[in-house]
């Protein structure tokens, strides 16, 4: 099997086993999903979601947030980890949604990326998650799944994962595909723990590089 039917062959089991998959962090507006995944680096994402309730009710605008001071923004996202960088951060983006983009978030990778915190990884969760286009989201789980299944070899680093998979996935599906990852690798092929792969819907064509 090559590694481009072994990938669609993936695709669709995880499809039928995670049919539902979405983004784990909860929003319900472009910009709260800025926000959120900016915090969610070295964060669980269920955290986040509980910071970020207390976020969202003192400056609940991009208009609030960009005016708000640095420090009152620490104080509240510092369960997060990384409090300092995070709340400059957040703070620096709100000022640019709100003086270069009316307030908006930009629909283009490009512009995604000159936001202050905002990285590859980020920049394709927005682009798949909020505008639906072709994106892959190249998270520890992620990383971590297609070097175990065999879809790259060895490669650990962000940019280079993300590049192999544009080659092998399908445009369309890179979002579900992504986020359907990090729904197994919580489940069963997990990290800290033997991967369950008794229990994978994978398990027969799985590479297990582990």
């Amino acid at each position: 099997m090559s590694k481009e039917e072994l990938t669609l062959e993936i695709i669709e089991r995880l499809k039928q086993e995670y049919p539902d998959a979405d983004c784990t962090l909860d929003y319900n507006e472009a910009w709260k999903l800025l926000v959120s995944v900016r915090l969610a680096a070295q964060c669980t994402d269920a955290r986040v979601n509980v910071v970020v309730e207390g976020l969202y009710e003192k400056y609940p605008t991009v208009e609030a947030l960009a005016h708000a001071d640095v420090a009152d923004i620490e104080a509240i996202v510092k369960p997060c980890g990384l409090g300092h960088s995070k709340a400059r951060d957040i703070h620096g983006c709100m000022n640019m949604l709100l003086t270069q983009y009316d307030g908006k978030v930009p629909d283009s990778f490009e512009a995604l990326l000159s936001l202050p915190g905002v990285g590859r990884k980020s920049a394709n969760l927005i682009m798949g998650d909020v505008f639906g286009k072709p994106a892959i989201v190249t998270d520890t789980h992620c990383i971590r799944l297609v070097n175990r299944m065999g879809l790259v070899d060895q490669i650990k680093d962000p940019k280079k994962v993300e590049m192999a998979l544009w080659k092998l996935v399908p445009p369309e599906e890179g979002s579900s595909f992504c986020h359907r990852l990090v729904y197994h690798g919580r489940e069963i092929c997990t990290a800290r723990t033997t991967p369950h792969c008794d229990r994978c819907v994978l398990q027969d064509i799985c590479g297990k590089h582990i």
